[in-house]
C-alpha cells in the first residue's frame, strides 16, 4: 500500500508513511469499538456480516482509484504534465473512503471472526474442547499461508503487471469470502449478544466502592449475593479469594431490594459474585496483556530493520544475477511459523498431552513464557549477525553502494534467515497464545473484546517501538556526527540496539514469570445450587 501511494497517487514518502500508520493504528485501536457493538447489541455473526460486505466494498473503490484514469493524478513525467501533481481534492475524499470502508470491516472482522469460529465447537465435550485448541493454531497457518502469497504474488502482480489487476484479484477474493460466509448462514451456532458488559463491569466498581467500608462476612462464598441468570450463555464463576475489595460489590445490605426471580432490583446498589468474577476476569488478564506488549517490539523489528540488513546485504540468489527483494525477506518468518504450526499441533502436543495430562500440552502462559524466551534469542542471534555484516562491510571489499545508505556488505543475505525462523516460532508460541489465552479467560459474552486485546497490543507496540528508536536516535553516538541506528548502518551499531531491545525483553521475562506466579486462571463452578435468598445475613449500611 505504501508503494500504491508513492506511485500511483504520488504521494511523498512521509505523506504515504504517516497516511499508513494512521490507518494501521486505527483499524487496530478500531477493533474496541468493533468488539463492544458486537457483545453488545449485534453479535459476533451480525458484526462480521457488516464488516466483510464494507470490507469488500472499501477494496472495490480502492481498486477504482487505480483503475479508473479520473480517480488518480496523471503518472510523474507523463506528457500531460512536466512534474508530479499531487492529488486532487475529490481524489483524496475518493481514496479515504475507501479506507474509512477498509477500516469499519477491519475493526468488525479482527475481534470477532476468530472467537465466532471458536463459537462453532462444544466446550463442554473432549472433542470441542480439542478442537477449540486446534482451531487457533491453524487459524493463524491458513492465515499467515495468505499473508505469504500477498507478500509473493500479488505484489509481483502490482509491481511488475498492473495496478488495478493487482488490486482486483483480492477483491475478487473478498466477494468469494463474503459469499461463502453467507451461504452456511443456516448453519453456524450464532451466540446472542446479553448486553453490554462494560455496564455491568462499571457497576461493579462503583458498588465495590460505596460498600468499601463494609466488613466481608466470614465465608463470603456462600453469604453474598450469587444470583445467575438461569438462561445465560456464560458458564457460572467459582468465587476466588483474589482482588477481594471488589466482592464487597456482592455484599446484601438491608437497603438492598431483591425481585421476585432472583435478581437486584438496583443492580447500581448490588452486583452478583458473577458479576464481580467477571470483573476480576478483565483485571486478570490485564498485567500479561502488558507483557504481549513488549514483547511485540520484536517481531516489529523483524519486520523493519531486517529490511534495512538485507539492503545492505548481498541478495544474489545462486550464480544468477536475479536479488532477492529486500522486502520478501519476511516471508521467511512466516513460512517457519507456518512449517513449525502443523509440526507443533500434530507431533508435539500429542506427546506433551500423554506426559503432562492437559489438553493443551502445556498450560497457555507456559506456551506463552517459551515464545517469550525465543524472543530474547532472537534479537541475540540478530545482534551477532549485524555484527559479522558490519564488520566485513568494513574489514572487506564490498559489492557497491545504496543511494542514501552506504556500501552492501559482502555477507549473504541468508545469514538473516537463522534469526527470522526463530522469530517465526516464538510467534507461533507467544503469539497464538496469546490468542487463545484471551479467548478462553474473558468472560463467554466478552469474547470479541479478547480478540480486540491482541490487535491493542500490536498497536501499543509500535508507539513503543517508535519511541525506544526516537530515543536511542537522540541519545546514542558513534563518531561525532552518526548514532546506532543511522541511515548507514555500517556507520551505526544496530546490534547494539538489537542487544538493547534483547536486555528489555529479558526484563519482560521476569515480569512475566512474576504475573504468571500469582496469575489464577478462571473456573467454574459445575453443579453448585445457589445459596437461598432467605439464608443470606444482610449488614446495616453506614451511613
Amino acid at each position: 500500500m505504501l508503494v500504491y501511494l508513492s506511485t500511483v497517487f504520488n504521494m511523498s514518502s512521509i505523506s504515504a508513511t504517516n497516511l499508513i500508520n494512521i490507518f494501521n493504528g486505527t483499524c487496530n485501536f478500531g477493533t474496541l469499538f468493533g468488539a463492544f457493538f458486537s457483545d453488545t447489541y449485534l453479535g459476533r455473526y451480525k458484526t462480521l456480516g457488516i464488516a466483510s460486505v464494507s470490507s469488500f466494498l472499501g477494496m472495490l473503490v480502492l481498486t477504482l482509484t487505480a483503475a479508473v484514469s479520473a480517480l488518480h493524478p496523471p503518472k510523474c513525467g507523463a506528457e500531460e504534465s512536466s512534474k508530479c501533481v499531487g492529488p486532487t481534492p475529490g481524489q483524496y475524499a475518493f481514496l479515504f473512503s475507501s479506507f474509512g470502508l477498509l477500516i469499519v470491516g477491519a475493526s468488525g472482522i479482527r475481534p470477532c471472526n476468530l472467537a465466532f469460529g471458536a463459537d462453532q465447537f462444544n466446550p463442554n465435550t473432549d472433542s470441542g474442547r480439542k478442537g477449540i485448541n486446534s482451531f487457533f493454531n491453524w487459524y493463524y497457518f491458513t492465515f499467515t499461508f495468505a499473508m505469504m502469497i500477498s507478500l509473493t504474488l500479488i505484489v509481483y502482480v502490482q509491481s511488475n503487471m498492473n495496478w488495478a489487476i493487482g488490486l482486483g484479484i483480492p477483491t475478487f477474493l473478498m466477494f468469494l469470502s463474503c459469499a461463502f460466509f453467507f451461504i452456511g448462514s443456516r448453519i453456524y451456532v450464532k451466540v446472542l449478544p446479553e448486553g453490554s458488559p462494560l455496564t455491568s463491569m462499571a457497576q461493579v466498581l462503583v458498588v465495590a466502592f460505596k460498600k468499601r467500608k463494609l466488613k466481608l462476612p466470614e465465608q463470603p462464598w456462600c453469604n453474598l449475593f450469587s444470583y445467575f441468570p438461569p438462561n445465560s450463555i456464560k458458564s457460572k464463576l467459582a468465587y476466588s479469594d483474589q482482588l477481594r475489595f471488589l466482592n464487597k460489590a456482592a455484599i446484601i445490605t438491608e437497603v438492598d431490594e431483591i425481585n421476585k426471580d432472583g435478581s437486584a432490583a438496583n443492580p447500581w446498589g448490588l452486583c452478583s459474585i458473577q458479576q464481580v468474577e467477571e470483573m476480576k476476569c478483565v483485571i486478570r488478564v490485564i498485567p500479561i496483556w502488558i507483557a504481549g506488549i513488549i514483547y511485540h517490539v520484536v517481531i516489529g523489528q523483524m519486520q523493519t530493520y531486517v529490511v534495512f540488513q538485507a539492503i545492505q546485504s548481498n541478495r544474489q540468489l545462486g550464480s544468477g544475477n536475479f536479488q532477492i527483494p529486500a522486502a520478501s525477506y519476511i516471508v521467511f518468518m512466516m513460512l517457519s511459523l507456518t512449517i513449525w504450526i502443523p509440526i507443533y499441533d500434530r507431533l508435539i502436543v500429542p506427546f506433551l498431552r500423554r506426559i503432562t495430562r492437559k489438553e493443551e500440552g502445556i498450560s497457555l502462559l507456559q506456551r506463552v513464557g517459551i515464545g517469550m524466551v525465543l524472543a530474547i534469542v532472537t534479537m541475540l542471534v540478530s545482534a551477532l549477525v549485524e555484527h559479522r555484516r558490519r564488520t566485513l562491510a568494513l574489514t572487506h571489499p564490498t559489492l557497491g553502494l545504496v543511494p542514501r545508505k552506504g556500501a552492501i556488505s559482502s555477507m549473504s543475505g541468508y545469514w538473516l534467515i537463522p534469526q527470522l525462523a526463530i522469530a517465526g516460532i516464538s510467534e507461533a508460541f507467544t503469539v497464538i497464545g496469546l490468542v487463545e489465552f484471551f479467548y478462553k479467560q474473558f468472560p463467554e459474552n466478552m469474547r470479541s473484546f479478547a480478540g480486540s486485546f491482541v490487535f491493542c497490543a500490536s498497536a501499543m507496540s509500535s508507539y513503543l517501538s517508535s519511541f525506544l528508536i526516537s530515543v536511542v536516535h537522540q541519545t546514542t553516538r558513534v563518531g561525532e556526527t552518526d548514532n546506532w541506528l543511522s541511515e548507514d548502518l555500517n556507520k551505526a551499531r544496530l546490534d547494539y540496539f538489537y542487544y538493547l531491545i534483547a536486555g528489555l525483553e529479558m526484563l519482560n521475562l521476569v515480569y512475566f514469570l512474576i504475573c504468571t506466579k500469582y496469575y489464577k486462571y478462571k473456573t467454574t463452578e459445575n453443579s453448585t445450587a445457589d445459596v437461598a435468598m432467605k439464608e443470606l445475613q444482610p449488614q446495616k449500611p453506614i451511613v
